[in-house]
């Protein structure tokens, strides 16, 4: 067995327990059948792992990682808000409908892990990763389309998690990825409801030089005009 550094014997540790749970299910993955998947004896396993909750949140780690939304950091900036969260949206979509196997597998992780006690750290820890990557998608297009939020981001990816839970599950369930995307974009419409000004758009709006003739109104006939966020194995 070549020998290499925790850190990444870790990752391929990880990235066999995701095949064998792919393959034939969460519950199939236990530290014996990691061990077999990646040409390992137990000892190694244990070593990389105190154990199985170890190993499957590793595993949950992984998965959020992967169906983190690519690309928005790149949407240029300037755009209407409404503009950058469908950008958001069709590349959240993007990650999900690419990910078919990630995503049962995210769904199972949870629902395993809540049947067992012991577990049940894994689905915390794996919704907070879902969370705290909601919020950040949040903040990366309020700051593209120079706007703050109604609510706190923390609030709002919450609000997020939950809608894109729902309708990816359903797309598992019925396979219609065009009624999950327009699910998907009326989460958008409400999210764009949310968006506030920020100070810096704000000030340029206040500094910007009075128009005269759009700011005194038609006059009434007979009235005046009125201004108004080593070791190795």
């Amino acid at each position: 067995m070549n020998r290499m550094p925790v850190a990444e014997r870790r990752e391929q540790l990880v990235e066999a327990a995701l095949t064998v749970a792919s393959r034939d299910g969460i519950e199939a993955a236990t530290v014996r059948a990691v061990a077999a998947e990646a040409g390992v004896s137990l000892g190694v396993v244990h070593y990389c792992f105190q154990d199985k909750d170890e190993l499957l949140r590793a595993m949950a780690h992984a998965i959020t990682t992967r169906n983190a939304v690519q690309g928005i950091d790149q949407i240029p900036p300037g755009l209407p808000v409404e503009t950058v969260i469908e950008h958001a949206i069709e590349a959240l979509w993007a990650s999900i409908s690419t990910t078919r196997g990630s995503q049962l597998l995210s769904y199972e992780l949870t629902t395993s892990s809540l049947r067992h006690p012991e577990l049940n750290q894994v689905a915390i820890e794996q919704y907070r990763g879902q969370w705290a990557a909601a919020a950040e998608v949040m903040n990366v297009v309020g700051h593209a389309a120079n706007v703050t939020w109604a609510l706190p981001t923390e609030e709002i990816a919450r609000i997020v998690v939950s809608v894109v839970d729902g309708y990816s599950l359903a797309w598992l369930v019925d396979g219609d990825a065009d009624k999950a995307l327009r699910g998907l974009h009326g989460l958008g419409r409400y999210l764009a409801t949310l968006a506030l000004p920020s100070q810096d758009a704000a000030d340029e709006t206040t500094d910007a030089p009075a128009d005269d003739t759009a700011a005194e109104p038609a006059s009434l006939p007979n009235q005046p005009g009125a201004p108004s966020d080593a070791a190795t194995t």
